[in-house]
C-alpha cells in the first residue's frame, strides 16, 4: 500500500497531487525503478477516488517519464538510466537554470542557494532519501 495523501479541500487538482505524491516516493528511493505501482482500481479503491482520475495521473507520469507501462501488466517505476532519464535530466537543468534565474533575480545569494542544495542532498545521504 503506497502512503499516498490527497487532499481533498485544496486547490490543486486531485490527480496533480498524486503525480507530486508518486514522484515525491520516487525521489525518496520508495518507490524502486521497475517496481510495480498498484493497479488503477486498487489505488482508486485505497484513496476512494475515481479511477479515471488515478489513470490521468499515471499517464501524465508516464509522459513525464517517470512510470512506463507494460501491456496488461500494469504500470512501473522509469529507470533513472532509461533515454526518458536523460531527457528528463536535461529538461530538469533547463528549469533548475531558470529558477536560479530568478532567485537572482529577487535578490537570493549565490551562498544561500548552494547551501539549501547541501542541505537536500545531505537529507538524501543522511535518511536514504530526499524529504
Amino acid at each position: 500500500m503506497l502512503l499516498i495523501h490527497i487532499d481533498l479541500r485544496s486547490r490543486e487538482p486531485i490527480y496533480e497531487q498524486l503525480v507530486n505524491n508518486i514522484k515525491e516516493l520516487i525521489f525518496s528511493g520508495i518507490l524502486q525503478p521497475d517496481e510495480k505501482l498498484p493497479s488503477v482500481r486498487e489505488l482508486a479503491s485505497q484513496l476512494t477516488i475515481n479511477p479515471n482520475t488515478i489513470q490521468k495521473a499515471y499517464k501524465e507520469l508516464e509522459n513525464l517519464g517517470y512510470i512506463y507501462s507494460a501491456r496488461g501488466r500494469g504500470n512501473f517505476v522509469m529507470p533513472v538510466d532509461d533515454k526518458s532519464g536523460v531527457k528528463n535530466s536535461v529538461e530538469l537543468l533547463k528549469k533548475i537554470t531558470e529558477l536560479v534565474k530568478e532567485a537572482n533575480y529577487v535578490g537570493i545569494s549565490k551562498e544561500f542557494i548552494k547551501q539549501i542544495i547541501e542541505d537536500v542532498y545531505r537529507k538524501k545521504i543522511d535518511k536514504g532519501g530526499i524529504e
